[in-house]
């Protein structure tokens, strides 16, 4: 099922619903696989899955759920892309590739702390293009995870909402956007500050 509107977000996570009340282990077992298979075969849905857990598990919960299950599924990723997919992907991307060595060289692992903190960065082919750098799996693990936070958070609270939603454009509004593209530029801000 393809989801274009809240009517079929809703539809899609109302079979879990049920059982995120009656059996809130099981659920959230089957949710967090669900996301890391996702996000481990770089689909680009991971949007949704923070928005179908703030529904069904709440701000808390759903937030730990994806937080740690996206953050598993984009290392899983990033261990195919380093491992079974490096020819393809220095060959496909090699444009973007020179763009994240160099920030790689620059930043280090605060580079990947800070373009996980920039959501509109392409979430699947960041897993994919640092798979490739020198970077290692628990440097891209940690760094990510705490990058992505601040946006799963917003998804996440976004799902509690779900419910009052009209539309799928009301989850990323543009003050929500501004906001993040501020919160993307703290790090070089302080880095600035730092030096």
């Amino acid at each position: 099922m393809a989801v274009h509107s809240v009517d079929s977000l809703k539809a899609l996570i109302s079979p879990l619903a049920g059982m995120a009340d009656a059996q809130p282990f099981r659920a959230a077992a089957i949710f967090a696989a669900a996301n890391i298979i996702v996000t481990a075969l770089s689909l680009p849905i991971e949007i949704l899955f923070g928005v179908a857990a703030g529904a069904l598990f709440g701000v808390a919960e759903g937030t730990v759920l994806v937080s740690f299950a996206s953050s598993i599924g984009a290392l899983l990723a990033f261990l195919m892309s380093r491992f079974l997919l490096r020819d393809f992907v220095e060959h496909r991307f090699r444009r973007q590739l020179d763009n994240v060595n160099r920030g790689m060289r620059t930043d280090g692992s605060f580079y990947v702390f800070s373009i996980r903190l920039l959501p509109l960065f392409p979430f699947s082919l960041t897993n994919l293009l640092m798979g490739v750098t020198d970077v290692s799996p628990l440097k891209f693990y940690v760094f990510s995870q705490l990058g992505m936070l601040p946006a799963t958070l917003i998804y996440v609270n976004a799902g509690t909402q779900l419910a009052k939603l009209d539309s799928l454009s009301g989850i990323v509004s543009p003050p929500m956007i501004g906001a993040l593209l501020l919160l993307g530029l703290f790090p070089w801000v302080a880095k600035g500050l730092i030096h």
